[in-house]
């Protein structure tokens, strides 16, 4: 039901009957997926083989106007999935994802998240990214409740937890926000769905724990990866105390 590579366990697809019986014996492993926000953009190449034991790597694109900061878009999103051999999760921090997620998925995109005050009909856009083989992944902000797409669920690939306000990395761990992941992950369990749940801001080793202990199964960590000294080795330190922590 798994595929061993490198010493890591890689998830069966959302969907598949396999991922759906690893939750259900409670085995699924930890994905972690290291954000560039915190890589040296002059180095990006670089930085891209040095997290090359990750599962993903997570690129934010932020516009400016949906989150006060200005990172990057098609471009460089392009010639990352060109030049890394990991899955690309885009998460999309802009104005009208209705208009642009399909674009991102046409680079390369393994998975898009776009967030829950921006899009005006998410179960359209999801069903349109994943007819393009991408996976559907939705965003909640600390701010907002999670109980609002309980009814449209099973539309999504993967629900993203923010445990940082959006916009800007090295941010301080919400730790607040643990409530929302048990309860999804309550949710996902009693209707027997296989949705990731991913958390993204100030995961590192310290917190890695408590995000899996509630729940949540995919870890984005970006200052904690690529400001240690051996990313790889920070990314493997994060994998096995989330590993040895999770419920599912």
């Amino acid at each position: 039901m798994t595929c061993l590579a490198a010493g890591r366990v890689h998830l069966p697809a959302p969907g598949s009957s396999s991922s759906a019986v690893l939750h259900r014996m409670g085995i699924m492993s930890i994905q972690i997926a290291p954000s560039i926000l915190s890589a040296d953009f002059c180095n990006l190449e670089r930085d891209l083989k040095a997290i090359s034991n990750a599962d993903l790597v997570h690129v934010d694109v932020m516009d400016h106007h949906f989150v006060p900061n200005l990172t990057l878009g098609e471009p460089i999103v392009k010639r990352i999935c060109e030049v890394t051999d990991l899955p690309v999760d885009v998460h999309l921090m802009i104005e009208d994802p209705d208009r642009w997620a399909p674009e991102y998925a046409k680079l390369g995109a393994a998975s898009v998240s776009f967030h829950m005050g921006a899009t005006h009909a998410p179960v359209r856009l999801a069903r349109q990214l994943r007819d393009m083989g991408c996976k559907a992944c939705f965003a909640v902000r600390p701010a907002e409740p999670v109980e609002p797409i309980f009814d449209i669920l099973d539309e999504f690939d993967m629900v993203l937890i923010m445990t940082v306000e959006p916009g800007f990395g090295g941010q301080k761990f919400l730790d607040n926000q643990m409530g929302k992941v048990r309860r999804l992950r309550d949710e996902i369990t009693r209707r027997g769905l296989d949705t990731h749940i991913q958390v993204d801001g100030g995961v590192s080793p310290k917190t890695a724990h408590i995000v899996a202990d509630a729940g949540a199964d995919v870890l984005v960590a970006g200052s904690a990866v690529y400001g240690a000294e051996d990313p790889a080795a920070a990314i493997e330190s994060i994998r096995e105390k989330a590993q040895a922590a999770y419920r599912a």
